[in-house]
């Protein structure tokens, strides 16, 4: 079943009030991934609640029952606040490595991607202004954080370029090579790479 029809399926079942609260997360999960597609393929300006409706399987008054507004909804889709805090959880001697594999985990199984929204931030105005003072703030910041030792913050954004390069190469250019490698494989490899940025004599 592909990822839409699974979010569907999802919000049908929220909607109809049988599964309680895991229904619930699943369906507002599935709006937030509805929202992700959206931003990655016009302005915010043009994205309307019916839209993000139809293709999370859920009614516009839903959406509102969960976020309150459509300002609500997008505020939330433009933090990076939840997504940062997954995708740091490793030490920092794995951290590259557990990146990778969460980026690759996330576009595989769930669909969607961390972080790889930021890269459309030209599309969305002033939006697309605090979707990039979200992520230094968020992401960058925080990983600038645990990171010793000189060149810090360049480290911490060569890491994330070198991430986001993955998202994009797995979720956009849908390289057949990469999707369909053996994901330990994707993680010895690229994680080498990340992880090189993060700790001296890594990699």
């Amino acid at each position: 079943m592909s990822t839409a029809a699974s979010a569907r399926g999802a919000g049908s079942a929220a909607a109809g009030g049988t599964g309680g609260r895991r229904d619930a997360e699943a369906t507002k999960a599935a709006i937030l991934r509805a929202v992700r597609h959206f931003l990655a393929r016009q302005p915010h300006a043009d994205i309307t609640l019916k839209a993000v409706a139809e293709r999370a399987g859920v009614s516009a008054p839903l959406i509102l029952k969960y976020f309150g507004s459509k300002e609500a909804l997008f505020a939330q889709v433009l933090s990076f606040e939840n997504d940062a805090e997954a995708l740091l959880d490793a030490p920092l001697d794995r951290l590259g490595f557990h990146m990778v594999r969460h980026v690759l985990e996330s576009q595989r199984d769930l669909g969607t991607d961390p972080v790889l929204r930021i890269v459309f931030a030209p599309l969305h105005g002033d939006s697309g202004d605090v979707l990039r003072a979200n992520f230094r703030a968020q992401v960058t910041e925080r990983l600038v954080r645990r990171l010793p030792g000189l060149y810090a913050g360049l480290r911490a954004e060569l890491a994330l370029g070198a991430l986001l390069g993955f998202g994009v190469m797995y979720g956009i250019a849908r390289g057949p090579a990469v999707r369909e490698a053996d994901a330990d494989e994707v993680v010895a490899r690229y994680g080498a790479l990340v992880q090189s940025q993060l700790t001296p004599g890594a990699g």
